[in-house]
């Protein structure tokens, strides 16, 4: 898998030059109009990205998402971030929307949390939100209103525009159950949120001199300095499911990934997940899908 995508490729491909500053001390942030970046004939890298994303798309698109697939139609409003790999295919040509990026500095010693801890760029959090006419509406007067104050003089445009992205947070949100917007409600909800954190680390494996470290219940456990009963408790008390399947789970997801979008044999693919040998990654790949990888992957 390549690198992630940084700011100066992701100008050399949309518009063919480098802003003359990217990196400031209030961070990056710009909106594009997206008919305006479809011209571009270089082929969508299946990538992480340095940036965070916010889009508004219509039209007909599969989004491939870590190792899922998602065909979208209509009116959608997504969110990436910078820990996950992902990139889209149109299926219509006539798609339009709007989308922004922005560092993680851009919302620095601005908002009460991290802009990694907002619910919708936690670890398996909801990315896609589909929108009816109203809502279409609604979203894209906000993005025309960040349109007009980037291109405005006016001294606190940037505040304005980090409340502008914050409204389609909680727009998004507000469209979610009420039970995923409480987090931490007590001890074992905690220490299940800090073991998705540790295990989501780890990923996604980019190289193939990468190789996953902790793939046991016991080295979270001491990571946590917690006794590894005590994490099992409470994961699966909040979860229901153990903390051997979740990371298992991950494991297959990252496998499931690898085998599809890179060109790696499976000896490779075995070692950056941790295995001794391809034969006990063939067996944990099977006994978890019912296939081989090489058959999967074909």
């Amino acid at each position: 898998m390549a690198a992630p995508e940084t700011l100066e490729e992701f100008y050399k491909q949309k518009h063919g030059e480098v802003p003359a500053v990217l990196n400031t001390d209030t961070g990056h942030f710009n909106v594009f109009n997206l008919e305006q970046t479809l011209h571009s004939t270089t082929p969508v890298r299946y990538t992480r990205r340095d940036f965070y994303k916010v889009m508004l798309i219509r039209g007909n698109h599969i989004f491939h998402y870590a190792e899922k697939s998602m065909e979208v139609s209509g009116s959608t409003l997504l969110f990436f971030n910078p820990q996950v790999p992902y990139k889209f295919e149109r299926i219509t040509a006539n798609a339009t929307g709007y989308f922004c990026i922005f560092t993680e500095g851009f919302f620095s010693d601005h908002i009460r949390s991290q802009i990694k801890n907002l619910p919708m760029y936690l670890s398996g959090a909801k990315t896609g939100y589909v929108l009816n006419d109203l809502q279409d509406g609604q979203i894209e007067e906000i993005f025309k209103k960040i349109t007009a104050e980037i291109a405005s003089d006016y001294p606190f445009k940037y505040d304005l525009i980090r409340s502008y992205i914050m409204e389609m947070v909680h727009f998004a949100l507000k469209m979610q159950p009420s039970e995923t917007l409480h987090q931490y409600t007590d001890a074992n909800s905690r220490i299940t949120a800090i073991f998705n954190d540790l295990l989501e680390r780890q990923f996604p494996i980019e190289s193939t001199s990468q190789k996953l470290t902790m793939r046991s219940a016991k080295d979270y456990a001491e990571l946590l300095c917690v006794h590894v009963n005590h994490l099992n408790r409470a994961i699966r008390t909040t979860t229901g499911k153990t903390t051997t399947s979740l990371i298992s789970s991950r494991i297959l997801s990252e496998a499931k990934a690898l085998l599809i979008h890179t060109n790696w044999n499976i000896a490779e693919i075995s070692f950056c997940l941790g295995f001794d040998e391809p034969a006990h990654f063939n067996h944990f790949f099977k006994r978890q899908t019912k296939a081989t990888p090489s058959s999967f992957r074909a």
